[in-house]
């Protein structure tokens, strides 16, 4: 039966332009009879939702998701996830609720459009903002049922298509958004035929002359090949067939915006690109493909180091293969890839064969499990608070440049290239990598910063007690790395939080004649109801990080109303001590550099905690608007630790000057952080940031370098106040 006959001869006639006939031709291919019905009723839910609403091309709005749902039918997606394709803007642009998707066409397919759906009601401070929440929303309901990201890859793809309607700054912006981010996704997910055609369109809008000239310069390049190439072709079939291979050859030219990346990452001309044209030789089993490659290495000369074996060790999106360049007549390189027929299908269709085949077959079922064991890390993401750091994360995993690294005991583990050892132990079990002190690689103790190549083998050493250092989160690379050491660190930062706001909120009760002994349980948990807190230790952690007011609290628990509170501002309120040992929530303004000795002042800080200023700062005066923030603190007696502190130093130019300072600092027992220079024609400018233990330490300092000849000036900097 011809069913997109019949449903075209019953569709209103404004129905018919919209591509719902050729949607239906590619669905019966391989759908049953219900599945087509269901699929033709959620095509006429969507057009009867979306009415007389236009593209901006002009066309009937239906007419994309129409063009989604048909990208998807073209991989042989499962009729829910067509039927998700035709339904997937209606939540956005039309009245139409969740309960009526419900309704109509059950729970699994209004869940896939709601994933796909954008935050179109809630408001964000910026575009960016609101595309990274959406894109949070998306990734976290892909754990729920991995066709979430087809259908919006789908989306992607037409609106791509479709880019040239908008103006250039705004094909620009969706260009670099679809290169950064769903590119990346459909290789990682391994469904190369979306990945290629989302990087050209993106290529094609984001640098639109240097694609046109790429364009030219490769269609040239193919003419002048084409009678060459085919002669290839015509001896490798007749070399298979002489073998007894079954086999067929397909011819492929490189994509333009592949080119174009390795043009630019390896700094290459067009014509020192070794692999702009090849062949895919595609045979019936595995046997047959390592038959193929000694036949072809037989037949032209290998290239060294141009050969891959991805069927032995698959890339990281489960994508097997053979890749092998060889050195064709008059020297032209080919490259080679030789597959079976369910390789070449996963290569095209990655996760998206999984619905057609029901992961009966090992290949479908690896590139499953492949992107699930992704997703799972995504998951540990969750607590990020921000949608942009979420993203941006994201982002860092998503590029397959992998390297390969062997366990002691002989497991293989895939990582981005430029993983470190603590990358390694984290993939290896995040406990392990909490608790890593020192590593081996082939046997050799290194760095736990290395950076790892494949073919090592590396060994993770653990302590009991050990924990992650917070200067880690400077060379990961990999997303499970960085959050579960951000993750650590978080739970850090909230203890020392907790323990700061208990310090404060005591001395806050003190100078109003009470402390935290007498405070009535009643009066406390009718305190936390009103901040809506679950208990008295996430609020010390409010506290310590300066989302509240220590003052304000006290006088809150003591059943005072505000302009009360306001009363014990002048009460005599005993200076908060500070060691130096606090850890993350008492920190020292970089503007001023405070040291042991110098008088100082606390300012609460939203998110940071307590930030130390010197007394002196003039950036003090930016926030008296806020007095009842600022909190008097003083140094501990005896402080063992080193600070930061600046100074600069004017002088007459002489050669080997600054060396001789350097040994100055260094006799002084002082360590040099950094140093910059400005010089003019007979004078420098040296400002050193220095490690030093108090002021009595920095004044050696200063009277050590102030003695040396040629030094005109030297001032500890501090901001001026301003009026």
């Amino acid at each position: 039966m011809d069913y997109a006959a019949a449903i075209l001869k019953r569709l209103p006639q404004g129905w018919r332009s919209t591509g719902i006939g050729e949607l239906v031709n590619v669905a019966q291919s391989y759908l049953g009879e219900d599945d087509i019905a269901g699929i033709t009723a959620a095509y006429e839910f969507s057009a009867n939702a979306h009415g007389d609403q236009r593209r901006l091309t002009g066309e009937p709005y239906v007419s994309h998701p129409v063009a989604v749902a048909h990208i998807l039918a073209e991989l042989r997606l499962d009729a829910d996830t067509l039927k998700a394709a035709l339904l997937h803007d209606v939540l956005e642009d039309t009245p139409t609720t969740i309960p009526d998707l419900v309704e109509a066409f059950g729970a699994d397919v209004s869940q896939l459009v709601e994933g796909v759906s954008k935050l179109e009601h809630i408001h964000f401070d910026s575009y960016e903002q609101a595309q990274a929440e959406s894109f949070r929303k998306m990734l976290l309901a892909m754990v729920e049922d991995l066709r979430v990201i087809l259908v919006k890859l789908a989306d992607r793809t037409h609106n791509m298509r479709t880019l040239s309607v908008f103006d250039p700054k705004k094909q620009q912006r969706i260009a670099r958004e679809t290169l950064e981010i769903y590119a990346p996704i459909a290789n990682r997910l391994g469904i190369n035929s979306l990945k290629v055609e989302l990087e050209d369109l993106g290529f094609k809008y984001l640098h639109p002359y240097r694609y046109r000239a790429l364009a030219n310069a490769l269609s040239r390049a193919a003419g002048d090949q084409r009678q060459f190439l085919r002669k290839i072709e015509t001896r490798l079939t007749k070399t298979l067939k002489e073998a007894g291979i079954a086999h067929r050859v397909v011819g492929r030219n490189k994509r333009l915006y592949s080119v174009y990346r390795k043009m630019r990452t390896k700094q290459r001309s067009l014509t020192e690109i070794a692999d702009l044209f090849g062949f895919r030789l595609i045979v019936e089993n595995v046997d047959a493909c390592y038959r193929t490659l000694g036949l072809a290495h037989r037949l032209f000369k290998p290239m060294p180091g141009r050969f891959k074996d991805y069927i032995a060790i698959p890339r990281v999106n489960g994508y097997q293969s053979l890749h092998t360049t060889l050195v064709g007549p008059n020297g032209v390189p080919l490259e080679i890839q030789i597959r079976t027929e369910e390789m070449d299908r996963l290569a095209e269709r990655g996760i998206a064969a999984h619905w057609q085949y029901k992961a009966v077959e090992k290949q479908t079922h690896s590139a499953e499990a492949r992107a699930r064991e992704w997703l799972a890390g995504l998951m540990e993401m969750e607590h990020v608070e921000s949608s942009e750091e979420f993203l941006e994360t994201v982002k860092v995993d998503l590029f397959p440049d992998k390297i390969y690294v062997f366990t002691p005991k002989g497991k293989i583990l895939r990582l981005p290239r430029g993983a470190t050892a603590v990358d390694f132990a984290y993939a290896v079990h995040t406990g392990v990598g909490n608790r890593c002190v020192a590593a081996k690689v082939d046997r050799q103790l290194v760095p736990l910063r290395t950076v790892l190549t494949s073919g090592q083998t590396a060994e993770i050493i653990t302590a009991r007690g050990a924990k992650p250092n917070p200067n880690w989160v400077n060379f990961v690379v990999t997303a499970k790395a960085r959050n579960a050491i951000r993750g650590y660190l978080r739970n850090l930062q909230e203890g020392e939080a907790e323990e700061l706001g208990k310090r404060l909120l005591g001395q806050a009760l003190k100078a109003q004649s009470s402390s935290l002994r007498r405070i009535k349980k009643a009066a406390l948990k009718e305190l936390l109801d009103e901040f809506e807190l679950e208990s008295v230790d996430e609020l010390y952690r409010r506290i310590g990080l300066g989302e509240r007011l220590a003052a304000v609290v006290a006088g809150q628990l003591l059943g005072k109303m505000a302009a009360k509170t306001d009363d014990s501002k002048g009460a005599a309120v005993a200076p908060l001590v500070i060691a130096g040992t606090e850890g993350m929530v008492v920190n020292y303004a970089r503007c001023c550099h405070p040291i042991p000795g110098d008088d100082i002042i606390g300012y609460m800080s939203s998110g940071r905690g307590l930030v130390v200023h010197r007394a002196a700062c003039g950036n003090v005066g930016n926030f008296r608007k806020q007095p009842a923030k600022w909190i008097n603190v003083r140094w501990k007696r005896n402080v063992k630790l080193s600070f930061q502190a600046g100074i600069v130093v004017r002088s007459l130019n002489r050669m080997g000057l600054l060396a001789e300072m350097a040994t100055v600092i260094a006799t002084a027992q002082c360590d040099i952080d950094h140093v910059a220079v400005e010089t003019d024609s007979d004078s420098s400018t040296m400002e050193f940031l220095l490690r030093v233990r108090d002021r009595n330490h920095l004044a050696r300092v200063i009277l050590g370098i102030r003695a040396m000849p040629d030094v005109v000036r030297i001032t500890r900097p501090i901001p001026t106040k301003r009026s």
